[in-house]
């Protein structure tokens, strides 16, 4: 049995882990809030086309946004898994599958975009329609990659919680955080009519996940005398 990584090691970890959780929050919001919903018009399909084709090199800014969000997501999906591991393996495992899962869906949805701005860029009329619907199932895909977000965020706060390597206060910030987006995604595909009423409680993830980034990146103090004490029984077991 392998020993859990030093303290100073977790320490690194966690600031490479607070540095791709800063990318993952801006870019994400970016893309999604700063870009997407600027252009997409939900209910007025020639207004979107419009806006996408006066506004192509941004549309596919958002697209580039999202996949180099993917790929910090991924990075950060096995740093948790070896910070967590030592205290919590079966935990910190679980967490890193359903945050690959929630990556790997965000990342096969973008092509969702990609046809829509390849229909939109060749336009003709009868395209139009065809190109709204590969944004607007862009946005289901969103919402169901959130889907095992929201189950990774309950896991993250198990691991929190259990390995106390930070204060419990993130364990129920990420995993209010996780309720929410199982809820937006549940209403999403099961009551679209009450999806955008909910829209506002997205707020709580957000404040959640970065109060959680800004810890990674200000303190070593978390990886405490607990980390010593559980290291004992693992080297116990080597020997």
């Amino acid at each position: 049995m392998s020993s859990p990584p030093h303290q100073t090691q977790i320490w690194r970890m966690a600031r490479a882990a607070g540095c791709l959780y800063v990318a993952i929050i801006l870019l994400g919001l970016s893309a999604e809030l700063g870009i997407r919903s600027q252009l997409i018009q939900p209910d007025d399909t020639a207004a979107t086309v419009s806006a996408i084709l006066a506004h192509g090199g941004l549309f596919r800014l958002g697209l580039a946004a999202d996949l180099v969000m993917a790929l910090s997501d991924a990075g950060l999906a096995l740093l948790f898994f070896f910070m967590f591991r030592a205290t919590a393996p079966a935990l910190a495992l679980s967490a890193m599958v359903f945050r690959l899962l929630q990556t790997g869906v965000i990342a096969v949805n973008l092509l969702n975009l990609q046809a829509a701005w390849l229909l939109i860029n060749g336009f003709s009329g009868s395209q139009a329609t065809m190109a709204m619907q590969f944004l607007l199932l862009h946005g289901y895909g969103y919402d169901l990659g959130l889907l095992f977000f929201g189950v990774n965020g309950l896991l993250m706060a198990a691991l929190i919680w259990q390995s106390r390597l930070f204060s419990r206060v993130f364990a129920v910030g990420l995993g209010v955080a996780g309720v929410v987006y199982l809820t937006g995604s549940g209403l999403r595909f099961l009551v679209p009519d009450l999806a955008d009423n909910f829209e506002p409680a997205y707020g709580i993830p957000i404040l959640a996940e970065s109060l959680f980034c800004i810890r990674l990146l200000i303190g070593s103090g978390f990886a405490s005398k607990r980390l010593g004490r559980e290291a004992t029984p693992h080297a116990a077991e080597e020997k």
